[in-house]
């Protein structure tokens, strides 16, 4: 039987159980939900299989979001949002946007563990336009969580090897004045030998946060260590080579957030962080194709808030960074260090009429380096909510970025990646209509737009030339959304649907394929089910079936993939605190490959447990 068919199969089988399933839930009983720890709202599966949960965990199943990994998704992982490339995708923590200089490859090093954060917002549209930075297409947005008095061990065992080990403690203390001192701690270590050969990995995290808050106020203080050691056969290049990454990463950061209302309040942050990479193309051959090995190190402030009063209400953001690179082999551009300011102003006015409350807003954002051009942009939007919690919007809005070090500094003539010291601001221009409704217990989402992106940079192949380029592309994206949502004491369940077609101009280059701007699903489907059979016992599926854009450079699994992950997950009333867990990875063992080229993880399966205190 074909791959296809099978999928078909699969599907067909889904689908039937899934009706079976939810029919019978109709006579049953609720039960209490049992206390398993959620880092997203929109995924079954809150912890992976191999590893220990990182900030990345949470969104491989994202409707939204297409997490495109290379071995597993806490090792390498590119993060695209609506058919943008691993660069156009942004990370921020409270008031600031964490970023990596070097190369979009890195901006999910995070050593953050998700228990200190709150389930992520995926801000796309006029929201990215507003809140980004130095990300065209979309935005995952972090808060900080209250720390509560509260502690868990986790430890788990499965195939190949693989074993990792977790503990979180936080404490609590109160004040006089209503104010609550407290502080969490975090410490995980993972290991394995990888499911295919050559496929091992060693992570060490230790990351640590005090904070202060009171009934408006929360004064975050975080510090974090990440080491990652990690090998792929093909994990960059399309020659089939054993490689390896080697990374560490600190991050230290500061957020306060200050909030009378959800329509009033600020929010300033800092942060510094410096990431160290080593790549070596053929781990039994170091230094082949020149040692390639990089520091960068980040400093940013940043301050945004809302204020309201009366119909009127003003939106606004700042961020300011500074960034420097240390590198054998990015040493062939115009610079090594770059300052970078994004401005934000947004008023929106909002009155009622007869159809609801009309709303309006219109104003621009200003990027600036001191190594590009400036470019302002404008946002506006029009919105109407009506009875019943029904809401229409429309809204145009641009948004800019610049080049990492990789395409800007790399050799443009020689080596395994080929940079140009001439690319300039990439523009995005995005137009979007969209609606939100509650009908009964489902919430749904759905969104149409069109996206022109210009000077996009994308790496790309050319068939007798041993590297990949970095090119500049202009791109017509059209696309469909929608997620549908559901929760009952019985069962979760989150659907979604992405519908993506691209247009791509590369000018005067040849190229034989594209690895990021044109590797994306025409047709995206996630299924998110979270079954709660009797009291203390959780099943949990995350299904995705996906018809990829052909790509010459995907000589294994085909352009279609069904793709599902389910855990298992038991709380003994006998043994309180206990939390004993099953987890597969690739349950169809699909050799589907996520980024062109690069071989897929295989099926992978892990027992663990946790005790919560």
């Amino acid at each position: 039987m074909s791959q296809t068919n099978s999928i078909h199969r699969a599907i067909q089988c889904s689908i039937l159980a899934g009706v079976s399933l939810l029919g019978s839930l109709v006579a049953q009983e609720t039960y209490v939900l049992p206390t398993v720890s959620i880092y997203s709202e929109q995924v079954a599966n809150q912890t992976p299989v191999s590893t220990f949960a990182m900030p990345v965990s949470g969104l491989q199943f994202e409707p939204r979001v297409d997490v495109q990994a290379r071995n597993l998704a806490e090792g390498q992982a590119d993060v695209a949002i609506r058919g943008g490339v691993f660069e156009n995708t942004g990370f921020k923590f409270g008031a600031f946007s964490v970023y990596d200089p070097q190369t979009g490859h890195y901006l999910a090093e995070l050593p953050i563990a998700p228990a200190m954060l709150s389930s992520p917002r995926i801000l796309t549209g006029a929201d990215n336009a507003i809140s980004s930075f130095n990300a065209e297409v979309g935005t995952v947005a972090y808060g900080w969580r209250p720390i509560e008095q509260r502690g868990e061990f986790s430890a788990a065992f499965g195939d190949y090897n693989t074993n990792h080990q977790s503990f979180y403690q936080g404490v609590t203390h109160a004040l006089d004045g209503g104010q609550t001192l407290a502080a969490d701690v975090d410490l995980a270590r993972s290991e394995s030998d990888g499911s295919v050969p050559f496929g091992d990995h060693n992570f060490r995290r230790a990351a640590g946060r005090v904070q202060l808050r009171d009934a408006h106020d929360q004064t975050d203080l975080f510090a974090g260590w990440q080491k990652k050691f990690f090998g792929w056969p093909n994990l960059y290049t399309p020659f089939g080579v054993n490689e390896t990454e080697s990374l560490k990463t600190e991050l230290f950061a500061l957020n306060h957030r200050h909030e009378t209302s959800p329509g009033n309040f600020w929010q300033a942050g800092a942060y510094y962080r410096r990431n160290y990479d080593d790549y070596e193309f053929n781990r039994f051959v170091p230094g082949q194709f020149n040692p390639y090995q990089h520091t960068t190190h980040v400093r940013a402030l940043a301050l945004d808030g809302n204020v309201e009063s009366g119909p009127w209400s003003v939106a606004y953001n700042a961020n300011y960074m500074r960034d420097s690179i240390q590198s054998t082999s990015l040493t062939f551009g115009r610079f090594n260090s770059r300052d970078y300011l994004k401005l934000s102003l947004i008023p929106k006015y909002t009155a009622e009429v007869a159809a609801g409350q009309l709303a309006f807003r219109a104003g621009a954002t200003y990027d600036d380096t001191n190594r590009d051009a400036s470019a302002l942009s404008p946002v506006v939007e029009v919105t109407l909510k009506r009875t019943g919690g029904l809401r229409f919007y429309a809204h145009y809005a641009e948004s800019t970025q610049v080049p990492t070090y990789t395409a800007i500094n790399s050799n443009p003539s020689a080596g395994l990646f080929r940079g140009n010291p001439n690319l300039g601001r990439e523009t995005s221009r995005n137009l979007e209509a969209g609606v939100e409704f509650k009908r009964d217990a489902w919430t749904v989402q759905a969104a149409v737009f069109q996206r022109w992106d210009d000077e996009l940079v994308d790496w790309t192949f050319r068939r007798g030339v041993t590297a990949r380029t970095a090119n500049p592309v202009d791109t017509v994206t059209t696309g469909f959304e929608v997620v549908a949502a559901t929760r009952t004491p019985r069962y979760d369940l989150i659907l979604g649907y992405t519908f993506l077609d691209k247009d791509a101009d590369y000018g005067a280059a040849t190229i034989d394929a594209s690895f990021y701007a044109l590797n994306f699903a025409n047709h995206r489907l996630t299924a998110a089910v979270v079954f709660r059979p009797v009291a203390g016992l959780e099943m949990r599926f995350d299904n995705e079936y996906r018809m990829q854009e052909k790509n010459l450079l995907r000589v294994i699994g085909g352009n279609e993939a069904f793709l599902t992950s389910v855990g298992v997950y038991w709380l003994p009333k006998a043994l309180r605190g206990l939390e004993l867990s099953a987890r597969m990875d690739n349950l169809w063992d699909s050799d589907f490959q996520e980024v062109p080229a690069v071989p897929a993880a295989r099926r992978q399966f892990s027992v663990g447990a946790t005790y919560h205190w």
